[in-house]
């Protein structure tokens, strides 16, 4: 078993993954922006679709979504606490019955036929967690779709700027007075991180160059028993597109939700996300900044990609002439 797959499935199957992941649209003016986005992505794509591979589906953000919209659903996580929460609230929107609950990991898909669901979808970047493997998960999910394929990865391009800010998810705190331990940490650490803030052009080059977030620092601390953050690749724009394009996916559309919103302070998107009229605005123009082609690379963590699936001239996820 590969480490990103051990990171992830200790770091995800912790207890309070379940709820925290289910509040974050509570806490955080990112996952608004994001999960906004690619809900209305998803209302629009739906022509078609009754049939849904939702794959690190996490606590039911959009498999429940779609269940309500008479999708049949397959919800497939590698988290049990998640998958618990998730049925919690299917159970609560009355639409357990439309969603079946799988745990395991994106890195095995075999269980899953050839053109086995109208539409996969995988948000979130799951799909960067499965490093070295991303391109034959990716490979995968396309092989398992028969129409539309939605999915969103983890940006190299939005990513970079990280390491120039160690505040940088300070900007998107809805609410400094909540209870969640990751909020009181940014918070209580903001002055020691700028304090102690020293420019690595070393870690922004090899980032640039590899792609990759983690490796060796996480590994020893998974082996010391840890649950550290997941390995994580990040995607190129035209790098993604080429996957898929290489896999047969046709009419391909990338965005980068966040790209408008990490250019505005913490203050105004408070201000903004408290009042509806603005937030609803707001919200609108988000998503048609962040659906311009030129800032696709800059979404605040994610690249979005959506594709119609073509399975003439390919076999097993392979395009030959």
């Amino acid at each position: 078993m590969d480490y990103s797959k051990k990171i992830s499935e200790r770091v995800w199957n912790l207890p309070d993954k379940g709820e925290l992941e289910s509040r974050r649209e509570q806490t955080y003016i990112d996952d608004i922006v994001q999960k906004s986005h690619i809900e209305r992505e998803l209302l629009s794509s739906l022509d078609g679709i009754k049939t849904v591979f939702d794959g690190g589906a996490g606590c039911g953000r959009f498999s429940i979504l779609l269940a309500k919209r008479g999708c049949k659903v397959t919800h497939f996580d590698i988290s049990r606490p998640m998958i618990s929460k998730a049925k919690e609230l299917a159970e609560q929107e009355g639409v357990l019955e439309r969603i079946t609950f799988v745990e395991g990991a994106l890195e095995d898909l075999s269980a899953f036929g050839n053109k086995a669901y109208d539409l996969v979808i995988s948000f979130d970047a799951p799909v960067s967690y499965t490093y070295p493997k991303q391109e034959q998960v990716i490979s995968e999910l396309v092989r398992i779709c028969r129409k539309r394929i939605i999915l969103s990865v983890s940006s190299r391009l939005g990513y970079l700027p990280y390491l120039s800010n160690p505040i940088q998810k300070n900007q998107f705190i809805l609410n400094q007075d909540c209870d969640d331990p990751f909020v009181k940490w940014c918070i209580s650490n903001k002055e020691d991180a700028i304090k102690n803030f020293r420019l690595d052009r070393t870690e922004i080059e090899k980032l640039w160059a590899d792609g990759l977030m983690g490796g060796e620092d996480e590994i020893a601390e998974y082996e010391q028993g840890g649950a550290p953050w997941c390995i994580t690749y990040t995607f190129m724009p035209d790098e993604l597109k080429g996957i898929l394009e290489r896999l047969g996916v046709r009419d391909i559309k990338l965005a980068g939700p966040g790209a408008y919103a990490r250019t505005i302070p913490n203050e105004l998107l408070v201000k903004i996300m408290n009042d509806p009229k603005q937030r609803s605005d707001f919200l609108d123009v988000c998503y048609r900044f962040d659906s311009n082609p030129f800032v696709c690379g800059m979404g605040k963590d994610n690249l979005l990609a959506k594709g119609e699936i073509n399975h003439r001239g390919s076999e097993n996820g392979r395009r030959f002439p």
